[in-house]
Parts: C-alpha cells; structure tokens; sequence
C-alpha cells in the first residue's frame, strides 16, 4: 500500500513551493487548477480535467487522476490544490437537484484516496496539496464544498499524515501536529519537531525512514528489511 499525505494551507502559504527540492525524476505533478509550477526545475506535470470518453460518458477530474494513479511509474505524486477534484465537479453539477451529487463527489475523492492506500506499491508517496478553510469555532481543517459534504466524509480522517502549511516568525514551515485549533498529525517520532521546514525533500526522507522504504535513488526502491 502507498502512503497518501495530505498537506494543508492557505492559498500562498508555500504548499507548491515545498516541492521544488525534490529529485524532478522521481515526481509527477498533477494540476487540478493551476497550469504551472513557481520556480524553474524539470518536473513533468500534467493538468487533469473533467471529459468526455469514447462512450460518450462523462469522466470527473478526480476519476482521471485515480486511473493514472493507477498506472503509477513514479515513486512520487502531488495532486496540486486537490480540493479542485471536490470544486469543479461541485460547479459542473450546480444545475442538478438533491443531495446525491454531494455523496458521488465525496466518493470520487475517497476513491482517489484509497487507490493509494490500497492499490499503490509500499514505496509510492502521494502529497495531496489542499486549500484551507475554518469553522465557526475558528478551527482550521481541509476545505471541501461545505457542510453537506463534511456531514459524510472527515477529510483528514482519510489520512495518517497531515501537515498544515504556515508561516511562523517570517519563515514557511509545515506544522506536524495540531496545536488545538488545526487538524494537523503525524504518527510519532515522524519527526522530531511541531514545526519543520516546508520542504518536502526532508518530508518524503522522513516517511521514508520511519516506514522503512529505500531512500529515493536506491537502485530498488524496496523495504529495507526485505
């Protein structure tokens, strides 16, 4: 199984940025909304939307990214500003009446969640970039498309690992573990500090490591103790 990451932030708060010291030969960046990366560096990219297939039925963007997750060649994916596969097909699908819209597009981003967990090699590390948003009671957690949806899905329930992306005395960090009013975790001794540097080259080792895969660039990407 592969291990699925979520890191949260507000829009600007360093999420893509983090990816820039990551070896561009082992990652595939997916785009959900934007078209480009900010800094110089080789990564393929693609950007994922919503279509039409040979059948003539409708394929939603979280559909295509679960079916090339399928297909995964690299040992590294970012699914960048991820709550779009939430968004867009919440705006496709405004002209339709009821509730069971809300319960496919929660679907459609579980199912993309568990063909990491369930379908990927041990060594495959998913890092879903999320957008931000706070409650009522001023807590910060993974936005989704309102409370309809919250009401059947705990986002970051689906996952093990979830930073939260702040600035903290003028530097970018990720947060490691919740401070109370976020919904950041990670499993313990992960890593040794709340707050660490927002870089997801020092991210990736950590899992690495504490999961016991072979660092990246090992000849075979397997289990140390295999």
């Amino acid at each position: 199984m592969g291990v699925p990451v979520l890191i949260i932030g507000e829009s600007g708060s360093g999420k893509t940025y983090s990816v820039k010291n990551l070896p561009p030969e082992e990652v595939a960046v997916i785009f959900c909304e934007k078209n480009r990366l900010p800094f110089k560096k080789p990564f393929k990219t693609y950007k994922v939307r919503s279509g039409v297939n040979e059948k003539g039925e409708i394929v939603r963007q979280a559909q295509i990214v679960y079916a090339a997750l399928k297909r995964a060649s690299k040992k590294i994916y970012v699914i960048d500003d991820s709550q779009y596969l939430m968004v867009n097909e919440f705006f496709d699908r405004m002209q339709e009446q009821g509730y069971q819209k809300f319960t496919e597009i929660g679907s459609h981003f579980r199912d993309v969640v568990h063909v990491v967990n369930d379908e990927l090699p041990d060594d495959v590390v998913v890092y879903f970039l999320h957008h931000t948003d706070e409650t009522t009671t001023g807590k910060i957690k993974a936005k989704t498309i309102g409370r309809v949806l919250d009401d059947k899905l705990t986002l970051e329930g689906c996952f093990d690992i979830v930073l939260r992306a702040a600035v903290v005395d003028g530097k970018h960090v990720f947060m490691t573990q919740t401070d109370g009013f976020d919904t950041a975790k990670s499993p313990e001794d992960m890593f040794m500090d709340p707050a660490i540097p927002n870089d997801l080259a020092i991210v990736d080792a950590a899992i690495r490591d504490y999961y016991s895969l072979a660092p990246l660039g090992s000849e075979k990407n397997v289990p140390k103790d295999s």
